[in-house]
């Protein structure tokens, strides 16, 4: 059995960022809410999600729930799917197949995407994938091929797929050459973060976000940067079974992690998307990675004080626990999804 421990590294690029070959041609996150939200307007099954003040957890932590985001269960429905309406606002999503590759709620999103503009959604998930998700995403109308062990496998499946024509890669991941539609699928994040803006009774003293392939925490990052400045501490926390961003800023360069499978499953990826990280690089203090254990507990003291969600869902929490932090700061987390 490997041993791992929690550990938490200062970003030594903090407020200029990775100035290398590999992330110079690729877009920082995008900081304008202003299409999304206008689209959000139009779509029948979208109300901003609340923003509760949990006590119970940490005297100062609000937690902005999105457990009921437009009927899908998590923030994932403000990404893909946002794509594929302003695909549809162009003409171009009728009929169009998308191809994808998910751990969990990024296929949900393509899939209802892909339902909401007539269009077909194509999911590649990875053989450890519980079977429950895949009937999920059959329910909404996607056609699910499982490939390969582990995320990475299955994306290149997914890659492969497209690329031989059956349809438009939509992934929530980016490399060089492929950036414009995540570019775009970590624009449509930025109004979740938007609405905490506007619920929240004052600035943060610190952010926590969970990461995988980093696009959620890329998009929250940047716009708490453009809104508040330099006060707010901003926070990534990855298992520590897949620190791909801990081990890029380490690194100074991307680098695809090691280690085994971890029960944060949304979490689990081994490689970050570019833009995330040149994001992440300018713009998050620390960087966290979690074990298994502390992962569980934060998703039992989740569960106990009436936030039931999963190790993914959790994981911000689980951050703010391992910083030990005091009890006046004033803190925003994300309770990402609700339980499986």
């Amino acid at each position: 059995m490997q041993v791992v421990f929690m550990t938490i590294l200062v970003n030594p690029w903090r407020g200029i960022g990775l100035d290398i070959p590999e992330l110079e041609d690729i877009p920082a996150p995008s900081t304008d809410a202003t299409r999304v939200r206008a689209l959000l307007t139009r779509c029948p099954v979208h109300e901003r999600t609340p923003l509760t003040h949990a006590p119970a957890l940490h005297p100062g932590l609000w937690l902005k729930d999105e457990r009921n985001r437009m009927g899908l269960g998590s923030f994932k429905a403000l990404g893909a799917a946002y794509v594929i309406a302003c695909d549809a606002e162009e003409g171009q999503a009728e009929g169009r197949t998308y191809v994808t590759a998910s751990a969990g709620n990024h296929g949900l999103s393509v899939a209802a995407g892909a339902a909401a503009f007539g269009a077909k959604a194509q999911v590649y998930i990875a053989r450890n994938v519980p079977e429950a998700f895949a009937e999920r995403l059959r329910e909404i109308g996607a056609e699910v091929i499982r490939a390969g062990n582990d995320y990475e496998q299955s994306m290149q499946a997914a890659g492969s797929a497209a690329a031989a024509g059956a349809g438009l890669l939509l992934s929530d991941s980016s490399w060089p050459g492929y950036t414009a539609r995540p570019h775009r699928l970590m624009e449509g994040y930025l109004a979740l973060m938007a609405e905490a803006i506007e619920q929240l009774p004052e600035a943060p003293d610190g952010v926590f976000l969970q990461a995988g392939v980093g696009g959620f925490a890329g998009a929250m990052a940047a716009l708490v940067r453009q809104t508040w400045g330099d006060a707010p501490k901003i926070a990534v926390v990855e298992p520590a079974f897949a620190p791909a961003l801990q081990s890029s800023i380490a690194e100074g360069k991307p680098v695809m992690a090691r280690g085994p499978a971890s029960s944060m499953g949304r979490l689990d990826c081994k490689e970050p998307s570019l833009i995330a990280l040149k994001g992440l690089a300018r713009d998050a203090d620390y960087f966290i990675t979690l074990t298994e254990d502390e992962a569980a507990a934060a998703t039992r003291a989740m569960t106990d004080a009436g936030f039931a969600t999963t190790p993914s869902g959790a994981a911000g929490y689980a951050g703010i626990v391992a910083s030990r932090l005091p009890p006046e700061a004033k803190l925003l987390a994300f309770l990402t999804e609700g339980p499986e």
